[in-house]
């Protein structure tokens, strides 16, 4: 097998893993707040939490060297436990950090969403891996107890195993004496500077994102939140002992201090190797062989009414609105970035110019997908429909990244694929009721699963009549089954369509 196959294997075989994990995780807690699918709303969470405590902290904490150890263990005597609550949730919340990254490359990483116009988003959170890294060691040698002394003197050794960076940086800790207060400065900087850049970069990384989400479905983040203050009660946070000669082992943050056991049982060279190995591959990853890009989205400008609803729908913010050279026909003309685009067909299922009851031969919209336009939808809906058959069709609407229908397929059903649930426009639903079927079938992934983030939402939207375009009131709502349908859900997808076969044949009984 050629080396680039077996690498797409294993990641392919890595993210059948992890939907299973998903899967598993939506069982216990429901698909709405299951972690797993809000990795990144959680990590602004617990940098909310971070800023919140880090700022009341500050407020108590003594800068001097002298007073640094003192100020943070009198919040172990504050009134109600709470001075360990505030310490515990910032550390806590540290490690909630820590964990929510790591496991957000992997989930990136496994759905190749380092590749194309996403590179951008993959390459601006680079920078913040290492700075959410810098600032949370940093933390710990504020405190100026033995741990915060041990990590101190292991990152100054560390770094002085670079020869580039001059005098030895180790040198500051070996005696007491010689941390001085300007020192315990160059502390405070590192921590509270670096978070400032953490924060702009995490800004910068969610540029070209529409609707970026920055904090969880609100019961997970109670739930969070709790599961924070309920740790800071149970296991709280303590000092260690003051900073002195180091002749005992000290209990570590495995979660943030990992580099220092392993730098102890190894060598620097080998952990800087480490280090600067993942730091390369996370840069190089976008610019390895990719599969051809497909077709971005294309406006057609005698079409398109200027209506804004694609670039209102747009996830990757790819659609601006610019001037219509036609002033007759609209004030305004959607225009697509092909840097942006993503390819997902969400415009197309927004442009009102998308319905199939336009009685013209081509089916011509505002903005479509070359791959899939609907006038091709609507040919193969028809064509489906007129040569089925069964005496009471249904039809299904699938994702291209959602559950296969293979399990569904019968006599009686026709499955027309989009690019993403949210391609469909609401109107081809009561289009196929008028053309012969019998019922529809709308699969979408499940909630914080769509593979373009926002699909499954505005589909479930639109066709609750909260979105433009809505599916009309007067459609018969008992002939249509939406069904959140992932990868990996064929069941529920076959059970969604045998529930419809059911309800359309009981509709059909005449009535005494």
């Amino acid at each position: 097998m050629p080396a680039g196959q077996h690498r797409f294997g294993i990641r392919q075989q890595g993210l059948s893993m992890w939907r299973a994990l998903e899967r598993g995780f939506d069982a216990a807690f429901g698909a709405a707040c299951n972690p797993l699918r809000h990795l990144g709303g959680i990590g602004f969470l617990a940098i909310w939490l971070l800023l919140a405590s880090g700022v009341l902290l500050y407020a108590v904490y003594d800068t001097s060297v002298a007073g640094a150890w003192r100020s943070v263990t009198a919040l172990e005597t504050w009134p109600l436990a709470s001075g360990r609550l505030l310490r515990g949730v910032h550390r806590y919340a540290t490690d909630v950090l820590v964990v929510v990254i790591a496991l957000h490359i992997v989930r990136e990483w496994l759905h190749r969403h380092e590749r194309g116009v996403r590179r951008f988003h993959w390459l601006t959170g680079v920078p913040t891996v290492a700075f959410a890294a810098i600032s949370a060691v940093g933390g710990f040698w504020l405190a100026w107890d033995r741990l915060g002394q041990y990590s101190a003197l292991a990152s100054a050794e560390w770094l002085d195993a670079v020869p580039l960076l001059g005098a030895p940086f180790a040198r500051n800790f070996l005696a007491l004496d010689a941390v001085s207060d300007r020192l315990f400065s160059l502390f405070i900087f590192i921590h509270i500077g670096v978070s400032l850049l953490l924060l702009f970069g995490l800004w910068f990384h969610l540029q070209r994102l529409s609707r970026a989400a920055v904090m969880p479905p609100r019961s997970l983040a109670l739930g969070v939140s709790l599961l924070l203050l309920v740790l800071a009660l149970v296991a709280p946070v303590l000092s260690q002992p003051p900073a002195a000669a180091l002749t005992e082992p000290v209990a570590l943050d495995w979660f943030v201090l990992w580099l220092h056991p392993l730098t102890d049982a190894s060598t620097r060279g080998v952990t800087w190797a480490l280090v600067a190995g993942a730091m390369a591959l996370l840069v190089l990853a976008p610019f390895l062989p990719q599969p051809a890009r497909p077709a971005v989205a294309v406006v057609d400008p005698a079409n398109c009414s200027g209506c804004e609803r694609c670039f209102d729908d747009c996830p990757y913010a790819a659609i601006t609105m610019v001037p219509h050279p036609q002033p007759r026909v609209g004030r305004l003309l959607a225009q697509v970035d092909p840097d942006l685009c993503v390819a997902c067909g969400i415009c197309a299922g927004a442009c009102p110019s998308s319905t199939p009851f336009r009685g013209v031969e081509t089916l011509v919209s505002g903005i479509d997908m070359p791959q899939l336009t609907v006038d091709a939808l609507r040919r193969r809906l028809r064509q489906d429909v007129a040569t089925s058959t069964a005496r009471e069709p249904l039809v299904i609407f699938t994702c291209d990244h959602g559950a296969s229908a293979s399990a569904a397929l019968s006599e009686d059903t026709s499955v027309l694929g989009l690019i993403c649930a949210g391609q469909l426009p609401p109107s081809f639903i009561e289009y196929a009721l008028r053309d012969g079927a019998a019922g529809v079938v709308v699969a979408t992934c499940r909630d914080g699963g769509c593979e373009f983030r926002l699909g499954e939402r505005w589909t479930a939207e639109r066709l609750a009549g909260r979105r433009e375009p809505r599916l009309r009131a007067r459609m018969p709502r008992e002939r249509l089954e939406r069904v959140q349908a992932g990868p990996g859900d064929e069941a529920a997808l076959a059970a969604a369509v045998a529930r419809l076969r059911e309800r359309v044949r009981t509709l059909s009984i005449p009535s005494n």
